[in-house]
């Protein structure tokens, strides 16, 4: 599983987002990987997102923007690893 994490340097709400998502990768989720992608380092990206940031994806599905939870987002991947079939037990 892999979530995207739109944001951009000295976005206080991007941190947040992206020390939940480290919390919850290293509390159990060794399989996620988080890809990081700063969006002033594309201009279609800084239209696309830039008043959104922080934005995640989900194996390229929208998640969450502004801010999420650990519980939130242990939902979301929970929910997201029923989908493609797999159980917390299968882990």
């Amino acid at each position: 599983m892999t979530l995207t994490l739109y944001s951009k340097p000295g976005c206080h709400l991007c941190d947040e987002m992206k020390a939940v998502i480290r919390r919850v990768i290293d509390s159990a989720r060794p399989s996620i990987a988080l890809e990081e992608v700063d969006i002033t380092t594309d201009p279609q990206l800084e239209k696309l997102y830039g008043i959104e940031i922080p934005v995640l994806l989900v194996d390229g599905k929208k998640a969450a923007k502004y801010r999420v939870t650990e519980d939130e987002l242990r939902k979301i991947v929970d929910g997201r690893d029923r989908l493609d079939g797999r159980d917390r037990q299968d882990r």
